[in-house]
């Protein structure tokens, strides 16, 4: 690529190619045509004097007189849903960004009208008149004025709604685009509310309603599968899911001429998972050549997915401008000035691109009497290629739900969070979100974020505080609670206690026993008998039962204490409860039902328990949290159990019979792999065969099967988690299953048993045959 603010690059070296050809073979070269943006021939990119060729642009005159640097923009929005008036605000300011900075097509994310997690609200028809109503505010505004504007929203057509990009310019709508690639896997459910396009290159008349008419005086406006021409390039849309879709609309849009692509999304964020929408980006335009913009919406809309930004613009395979990934910004813009001819001449030498050219059907025009370059810009400074910085999982960990957390926070408009703080892994990786959360806040107030200031004081009910400190701030928002019993010991409270000190929140000690003992004296009062743990001889019911007395106890502490805690302290508002069980135990179901891990919200629940290990140790380091030393080294444990000589004999993997690291393969396998047990024991023979034969195999899948199945009741009463593993056991949108099994599994462990007897069979054959061969040898 060549370089910025050099003028005419090609006028002061020769093009990768031409060696040492002549001035005058250069020039002859570089006025060969072109074709035409619009599809209707070609055009000479220089004039040959003395004879004008034909297909020449009018005002011809040279490559400055054409133009060909264009100026773009694209965001990343914190839209929320059905907040219109606060949707309309965040449009706005980012199209006043992008006009400051130059830009003459501003893209932004996929439905940010509405916001994109309306889910059954987009059967409304509310939903529709009120993104009219803001579109009309839009049309309107001397802020959209000489810019393109490509904005998102639900738009009904003959009778069907479609997911649709409206483009619009100086108070025209030039096209509304709807999405022709649904997405309709894992938490995205598109084809339940939209129709999608499925008329390649076709465009109908769409007839406007009337408060968009009165404001454009259009009657009607062409929709459907079109690009748009303007006097210097053409502009193609695709909507978020048609970038991963196998045959992407960029293809062949490329072939027919379309020099700059836009993708308008909403992609959630998944651990690891950045790295793939940026190579799908950069490689959507390294085989064919062009500029391709992406923009996403970022933050929580009121569900339990974070939209994770990474805004970016590429150009012909490199990356040129990435916005970030996490942030409490509620508006970024990315705005990136390139040069056409580098599309050009990157394509000109991509043979079979255009023999493939050739023969493309061509896309229908919205020919647009507006240039996104300048008339003389041969000076002026282009981007040059950047390299992707990629978080690493545990950096995604302490920032992605911890901007989740906040968006939650304010916009739930409640005062702080409570959190039980047992000393574990868990608790003690959500007590870090939240404090990383506090570093987030103080570091967007010290870097001039109003709005995160202002978020901050209405929180904390002072209109003069300023977040400096992260602990200090922690003390005003967090409240950590250690729910002793007769069976905690005194390490855990220890551990809890100093990692309160250390991020700073406001901690409470209590013993919950004399609740235990009432609730256990009412229960003897009636039935006249009293059940015992057993260890002292009573039964595994009995044993449960009193364990799960105790978990629930503590979820109902939990909740009188986020209520009232701020009451006894003289502060208004009340808390949000935080709960702490990881992916894992979520899917193995070990948890009680209504017990801690039911709350308000989870940050860690999409979170594997290596995951958060990892991360509990990015904390040591890079926090200074060392209070976390001992809590990493500490077996995991419930302490739900009575102690024995003062210590902890319960552990969290004896208690489910599987390790955490087993549990994660099981749930990778379970969700990603689709492997019920017949296939998970298949693939497991052979990726634990220098661990375990196959009948220990068999036992580990059949132990997990029975497990999940008698607890996957439980995932319909699950905290609402912020969504990070692919492997999730979400029963709310993710992983629809039933919840009542037959839990015997009696066909498909026949089906392992069968082969794992034939496995077995095939063991002793083998043995035998190496004993025979080692016999004949020696």
């Amino acid at each position: 690529m060549r370089g910025s603010g050099q003028g005419n690059a090609a006028e002061e070296e020769p093009r990768r190619g031409l060696g040492g050809r002549s001035q005058r073979n250069r020039r002859l070269l570089r006025c060969q045509c072109a074709p035409r943006p619009d599809g209707c021939g070609t055009y000479c990119r220089v004039p040959a004097p003395p004879r004008k060729r034909r297909g020449h642009r009018r005002g011809g005159g040279g490559r400055a007189a054409m133009g060909r640097t264009v100026t773009v923009a694209t965001c990343a929005l914190n839209q929320w849903a059905l907040d219109f008036e606060g949707n309309l605000e965040r449009i706005s300011r980012s199209i006043g960004i992008a006009k400051s900075k130059g830009a003459r097509y501003r893209l932004g994310p996929e439905l940010e009208i509405c916001g994109y997690g309306c889910s059954d609200h987009y059967y409304e028809s509310d939903t529709l008149l009120h993104s009219f109503q803001v579109l009309a505010k839009l049309l309107e505004s001397p802020a959209t004025q000489d810019i393109i504007c490509d904005v998102g929203m639900p738009v009904l057509h003959r009778n069907a709604r479609y997911n649709c990009r409206v483009i619009f310019l100086n108070k025209k709508i030039l096209l509304i685009r709807p999405k022709i690639s649904l997405a309709n896997t894992g938490n995205y459910r598109e084809l339940r509310w939209f129709t999608p396009w499925n008329k390649a290159r076709h465009v109908e008349e769409y007839f406007l309603p009337r408060i968009i008419q009165e404001v454009t005086g259009q009657e009607t406006v062409p929709f459907g599968d079109a690009v748009l021409a303007t006097k210097d390039t053409c502009v193609g849309a695709e909507i978020c899911e048609e970038l991963w879709a196998p045959n992407s609309p960029h293809i062949e849009m490329g072939l027919d001429g379309v020099e700059i692509f836009t993708n308008s999304s909403g992609s959630h964020h998944v651990l690891r998972k950045a790295h793939t929408r940026v190579d799908l980006v950069n490689s959507a335009t390294a085989k064919n050549g062009g500029i391709y913009i992406l923009a996403n919406q970022k933050g929580c809309d009121g569900d339990r997915l974070y939209y994770d930004g990474c805004a970016m613009i590429a150009m012909n395979g490199e990356t040129v401008a990435q916005g970030s990934q996490f942030s409490l910004n509620d508006v970024e813009v990315l705005v990136a000035t390139l040069d056409l001819e580098d599309v050009r001449s990157y394509r000109a030498e991509i043979s079979s691109r255009n023999l493939a050219a050739s023969k493309v059907n061509p896309y229908p025009r919205v020919k647009v009497n507006f240039a996104l370059s300048g008339s003389d810009d041969v000076a002026v400074p282009t981007c040059m290629p950047i390299q992707w910085r990629h978080h690493s999982p545990e950096e995604e960990i302490s920032l992605g739900p911890a901007c989740w957390l906040w968006d939650y926070l304010r916009r739930s408009k409640q005062a702080g969070f409570l959190l039980p703080l047992s000393g574990g892994i868990d608790s003690s990786a959500t007590a870090c979100i939240v404090y990383s959360m506090c570093r987030q806040v103080c570091l967007a107030v010290k870097n001039g974020n109003a709005d995160v200031l202002a978020d901050a004081r209405r929180i904390v009910n002072d209109e003069t505080y300023v977040p400096e400190d992260p602990r200090e701030f922690c003390k005003r928002v967090f409240t950590t609670c250690y729910m002793a019993s007769e069976n905690s010991c005194q390490d855990t409270c220890n551990r809890a206690k100093l990692l309160a000190e250390q991020i700073g929140s406001y901690h409470i000690n209590l013993n919950i026993d004399a609740a235990v003992k009432a609730l256990l004296g009412i229960f003897s009062m009636v039935t006249g008998r009293t059940p015992c743990f057993s260890v002292y001889g009573g039964s595994s019911r009995e044993n449960t039962a009193l364990q799960n007395v105790q978990a629930r106890i503590r979820m109902v502490l939990a909740y009188l204490f986020a209520q009232l805690t701020l009451w006894t302290r003289g502060m208004p508002g009340g808390l949000l409860v935080l709960g702490s069980a990881n992916v894992d135990e979520s899917l193995r179901g070990y948890l009680t039902k209504y017990d801690c891990s039911s709350a308000d919200i989870n940050p860690i629940g999409g979170i594997s328990k290596t995951d958060l290990r990892n991360f509990i140790q990015y904390c040591i380091e890079n926090f200074q949290l060392t209070a976390l030393r001992s809590i990493m080294s500490a077996p995991p444990t419930a302490e739900l159990e009575p102690l024995v000589d003062g210590q902890v004999t319960q552990t969290d993997e004896a208690d489910m019979g599987m390790t955490y690291a087993e549990l994660s393969v099981y749930g990778k396998l379970r969700k990603v792999a689709k492997a019920g047990p017949y296939s998970m024991f298949c693939k497991l023979i052979n990726m634990w065969k220098e661990i375990c034969s196959p009948r220990e195999v068999a036992s580990k899948v059949k132990h997990f099967f029975r497990m999940y199945s008698v607890n996957r009741h439980k995932m319909t009463t699950l905290t609402p988690s912020y969504h990070a593993e692919n492997y999730s056991p979400d029963d709310n949108r993710f992983d629809l299953r039933p919840f009542l099994y037959n839990t015997t599994w009696s066909w498909q462990f026949r089906c392992i048993d069968e082969q794992d007897l034939s496995e077995g069979i095939c063991l002793i054959a083998g043995l035998r045959l190496d004993l025979h061969l080692r016999g004949k040898s020696q």
